[in-house]
């Protein structure tokens, strides 16, 4: 298991502090309110819902199996007693304590692993207590290298005997966890459910009275609802034990981090549980710390340890104070660590060792069907109460004949009515359909893997499916993130890339010069003579590719040069600069970074000479020209400039960490013109997108004639659309943002900041906003939005855990199928709810009005069983795991209030429903004669074709259900051979049934014609259900219970409110359903 727990009592608050103290002058959004107002206790928050308003709609729960129906909801009680920041250090500490307590009076003196300097007792302690003394003891980071047998700057052997031996040596990078529930937990957890306990009771009374009567067939009633209970308890078991397995298996997944390593001197991506002592890892912002270690090499390195000591205030790491913790994230800086501690030799680790896995979390689909359960399972309840009254009163006491046979016979037949009335509630209560979101989210989240999506929040999976807007990142997500540098401006002219090896002289020193020093990547040279590997950013990599082109040799620049000081680049600045010393003595400071941006700060430009000569107006219109030129072609331009420094100006080595550059008076040296094409494919994913009526924005810091080329490009921009630069949009007023958004289609030169205040006013007009990012400033974006989506290649560690979902590939097309994907889960739920409700209805009414009728029940207790099983479990995983098809993204986005049961689905369950009760009460009471049943099994033949045509309406009726809007309801049939099997599973099983069965099930075999009977009445289900859905129906919800408050924007400046929005379209204010 990783060592970055996805539930660690610690997450970052930093994050939403900032997030909760940036003043950004936006509309002021009322909140969600969590004190349901509307009276509607099963409508929570998607993000963040209060403790209260989680405990609310548990209590006003009908649950008849709390174990099973909350097992994959928030452990409340575990939620309020998260320790809290000091605790945990305490914790901590105190285990730290105890360790060395015990090892003072044992006196334990560990010799190291064979072949190594140093052991990992002494490496532990190292980094746990920041032992400078003990570090210089060893000989410092070089001492310590040694020690371990590591080049510090090539990192271990890459053969895996190498890496495995120090896996023995020093540990693995895991830590020991629980071990997931067995199925027997399942199976004990499933009976628990309190009706199938009264009906084990029943079974249990039912044997005891009809065996003293009759021995050798007196059993049969009993031991089949014993038996029908035992399987209803097993398939049960089994099906959510398979959904506790794909779900550990996601998790282990969200675990699996990509961490680069350094090893015999080339850079490369691995696991992270792949990384073992000795190994050097690169840190860049955003990464998070992936194990103990020191620091061997960095500049301006900034970490964040309010996971491991509470502090918000980052730490600066350097040679004096070089020690990093495993779990704590890279705010600032750059920099390389040699890895001392893996797994539980990490203070992280050996905290994560003592914590549970919890990764249960509750959606609000999940609790709005608890309250359909709810609902439903009142009405069935009193149903059942009312089925027991009318058979007591009316059937008991008129077969009670005789004083000597009274007690008995009333006995036998209370438990009867008994085991009926506790079946219908069974029956009634649907227990399985909050957990069908359990089922139907965990397909999706596995197949969605596939589709090159990780969900971390399975309420995003939900949410999407709402989605009406989505803001994405240009760079390698509309873009493959494959740059090049195409084209340049170096020495007063235009030079085509191929030409890189034509700069000479001066020029070309100070530009490789440049290169090499300002980066954060690296050029691995194959001993064998190969290509060179480059590795780092993307931009990065198309820099340093020019510069080998133009006969850069990277590690000797870096080795004859002495750096002092780097400044990172950030989305904010847009640019990074580096202060360095040659050997002569000489030292000069360069900076690279957004091309008008760099412009700005410079007063002279290099000639092809080397010349400095001073920067005209007209030769910066000329560059700025030249720039334009560039960007109207789609690409990024990224300048590079120099300047000389006086011996004057350099402070004291001990300043150099605190000393702040020099950035004007530059020397511009070239501008490299970056081509990142667009990906196949994203424009017909954008027009899918605008079809289904998700608006895409796109959210860029390029400058705007490359973002509109780049935009259109894609299709993006359309002709009303327009661009607009972050730092307008931040100047304008609420008003002017609230009337500009609608048309808003492009964002230039945007900063993070600028990102997080169109997802506020977005969210403000009830747009449902969907943001990509994958910097560490575009977390509070990410946070902020109802789902935030990072990117899996070059999303830093940050920017994923403030996500929703991670999309592995980057790539905008898998941004549409997470769309596609959640707008499948709202729908095969909505599937589900149609045809258990279908079955509700027809069996609550059926039951009743025939023991009013006849004083009897056509449906025995194991028969509804099965019937529940039918309904619940097998259903569920028929409809819930129906894949997603393409008329998905024909329809609009479904709104966040939209009633769960839709007027086509009232109208599909009545007409069903009419059909089918007009069938079985003809049969139940004219059948005999119809029929031409006689004879003394006439009844129970009849009752039988009443059960078998009841299972097969059912079935055909399950069919129907894949399609509640559509008349074709066998378009993909053999495309799901989950379904097909599912159906085909229970045919099979009612043929069994009713000919080999009928002593437990009460049934008598059929002949050919009553099995032709049952068959076209079930077949004409799928009939009727064809004209039924020719019936229209209005667009109002049919139920309407109450009016939903929306939320409303207000502008601080005394703007007037806009109207509600509904979908994120139409500003109008409606009624909202009720679920039922």
């Amino acid at each position: 298991m990783s060592l970055f727990h996805p539930r660690s009592p610690l997450r970052s608050q930093r994050l939403e502090e900032s997030n909760k103290n940036v003043d950004l002058g936006d509309p002021e959004v009322e909140e969600e309110d969590d004190s349901d107002d509307d009276g509607d206790v099963f409508n929570i928050p998607h993000k963040k819902p209060s403790l209260e308003a989680l405990k609310r709609w548990r209590k006003a729960t009908l649950v008849l199996n709390a174990s099973r129906r909350f097992r994959y909801t928030l452990d409340l009680k575990r939620q309020e007693q998260l320790p809290s920041v000091n605790r945990f250090r305490i914790g901590t500490h105190a285990l730290r304590a105890v360790q060395k307590f015990k090892d003072a009076a044992t006196k334990v003196d560990h010799p190291p692993p064979k072949g190594y300097g140093v052991g990992p007792e002494k490496l532990v302690q190292l980094v746990q207590d920041r032992d400078n003394d003990g570090l210089q003891a060893l000989g410092g980071i070089t001492g310590l290298g040694t020690a371990l047998h590591v080049n510090l700057e090539k990192g271990i052997e890459p053969d895996e005997e190498s890496v495995q031996h120090r896996r023995e040596a020093f540990g693995a990078n895991s830590y020991p966890t629980k071990a997931g529930k067995s199925f027997w937990v399942f199976v004990w957890e499933a009976a628990q459910d309190t009706t199938l306990i009264i009906l084990m009771a029943c079974a249990v009374a039912s044997l005891a009275a009809e065996m003293s009567s009759d021995v050798k067939e007196g059993w049969y009633d009993g031991a089949s609802i014993g038996f029908a209970v035992l399987v209803v308890i097993f398939v049960t078991a089994f099906s959510d034990y398979r959904q506790s397995l794909q779900f550990r298996s996601l998790s282990q997944e969200k675990r699996n981090i990509q961490i680069q390593v350094v090893r015999g001197g080339r850079r490369f991506t691995t696991s992270i549980f792949d990384l073992v002592v000795g190994d050097i890892v690169p840190l860049n912002i955003g990464d998070q710390v992936p194990a103990d270690g020191v620091l061997v090499s960095g500049h301006s390195l900034s970490i964040d340890e309010s996971s491991m000591t509470g502090e918000s205030e980052p730490v600066h790491v350097d040679g004096k104070s070089p020690f990093l913790h495993s779990g704590c994230k890279v705010v600032d800086g750059y920099g390389s660590m040699l890895i001392t501690g893996v797994g539980i030799n990490t203070e992280w680790g050996q905290v994560m060792a003592t914590l549970d896995d919890d990764s249960s979390e509750e959606t609000p689909l999940q609790v709005r069907l608890n309250g359909i359960a709810t609902f439903v399972g009142k009405i069935g309840l009193s149903v059942a109460v009312l089925v027991f009254v009318m058979l007591y009163f009316v059937t008991d006491f008129r077969r009670a004949a005789g004083p000597d046979r009274r007690s008995k016979v009333v006995f036998r037949n209370i438990v009867d009515i008994l085991s009926i009335a506790v079946t219908i509630v069974v029956v009634a209560v649907p227990e399985g359909l909050p957990l069908a979101v359990t089922l139907t989210l965990a397909y999706s989240m596995k197949k969605m893997m596939a589709d090159k999506s990780l969900v971390r929040h399975l309420a995003a999976c939900e949410t999407m499916g709402s989605a009406t807007t989505i803001c994405s990142d240009k760079t390698g997500t509309l873009t493959l993130n494959q740059m090049t540098v195409v084209q340049t401006w170096i020495g007063g002219g235009s030079l085509e890339a191929e030409a890189a090896n034509s700069v000479g002289g001066e020029i070309s020193k100070c530009i490789i010069e440049g290169i090499a020093e300002n980066s954060s990547g690296s050029v691995f040279v194959p001993k064998d003579g190969g290509d060179p590997e480059v590795t780092g950013s993307p931009t990065e990599k198309a820099i340093l590719g020019w510069g080998l082109k133009a006969g850069m040799n990277f590690e000797e620049v870096r080795s004859s040069n002495t750096v002092m000081h780097v400044e990172t680049f950030n989305s904010t600045k847009k640019r990074a600069g580096v202060a360095f010393k040659r050997k002569d003595g000489n030292a000069y400071v360069h900076w690279k970074g957004a091309a008008e941006i760099i412009l700005d700060l410079c007063t002279k430009w290099m000639g092809s000479d080397g010349s400095e000569n001073q920067l005209s107006e007209t030769k910066k219109v000329e560059i700025q020209n030249a720039i334009g030129d560039m960007a109207s072609r789609s690409l990024r331009c990224v300048a590079l400039a120099y300047r000389p420094i006086s011996a004057n100006q350099i402070p004291d080595e001990s300043e150099w960490e605190s000393w702040k550059i020099p950035e004007d008076d530059l020397v511009l040296l070239g501008i490299m013109g970056i081509k990142d094409p667009c990906r196949p494919g994203v424009d017909g994913a954008v027009r899918l997108c605008q079809k289904a009526g998700v608006k895409v924005r796109m959210v860029t810091g390029d400058n705007p004639l490359t973002a509109r080329a780049i935009a259109q490009e894609c299709g993006i921009l359309s002709p009303g659309g327009l661009v607009v630069e972050g730092k307008d949009f931040r100047s304008y007023t609420d008003e002017e943002r609230l009337e500009l958004v609608p048309k808003l289609e492009v964002m230039a030169r945007s900063s993070p900041m600028d990102k997080l205040l169109l997802v506020k006013t977005l969210r403000s007009m009830n747009d449902v906003v969907a943001v990509t990012g994958d910097g560490t400033n575009d977390a509070p974006a990410l946070h902020e939005a109802d789902i935030g989506l990072s990117m899996g290649i070059q999303g830093t560690e940050v920017a994923k855990e403030s996500s929703d979902i991670i999309i592995l590939d980057d790539n905008f097309a898998s941004v549409v199928k997470v769309v596609r994907w959640g707008r499948s889960v709202y729908a095969n739920i909505q599937k589900f709810i149609q045809f258990q409700l279908t079955v509700n209805v027809v069996a609550l009414v059926l039951n009743v009005v025939a023991a009013a009728k006849s004083s009897q029940v056509p449906l025995t207790a194991v028969q509804l069983l099965w019937v529940n099983l039918i309904m619940d479990t097998l259903g569920a995983l028929a409809l819930a795991t129906e894949p997603p098809t393409d008329d998905l993204m024909d329809r609009p986005p479904v709104g966040r209030r939209e009633p769960l049961v839709t007027n086509i689905m009232w109208r599909n369950i009545f007409v069903q429903a009419i059909y089918q009760l007009s069938v079985l009460f003809t049969l139940f009471f004219g059948g005999l004669k119809i029929l031409k049943l006689h004879g003394p099994d006439g009844n129970r033949k009849l009752n039988t074709i009443i059960f078998n045509s009841f299972v097969l309406c059912q079935l055909f009726n399950e069919v129907n259900s894949r399609k509640p809007d559509k008349l074709n309801v066998f378009s993909g049939f053999f495309r799901n051979p989950l379904f097909c099997g599912v159906v085909s599973v229970t045919a099979v099983l009612q043929v069994i049934i009713v000919f080999f069965l009928g002593k437990f099930f009460k049934t008598t075999r059929l002949g050919w014609n009553h099995w032709v009977l049952s068959i076209v009445v079930g077949f004409l289900s799928l009939v009727v259900g064809f004209f039924g859905k020719l019936i229209p129906v209005p667009k109002k919800p049919i139920i309407t219970t109450h009016k939903v408050k929306k939320k409303r924007a207000r502008s601080s400046k005394g703007s007037k409110k806009p109207h509600d929005q509904e979908d994120g379209h139409e500003l109008v204010e409606r009624n909202a359903s009720n679920e039922v």
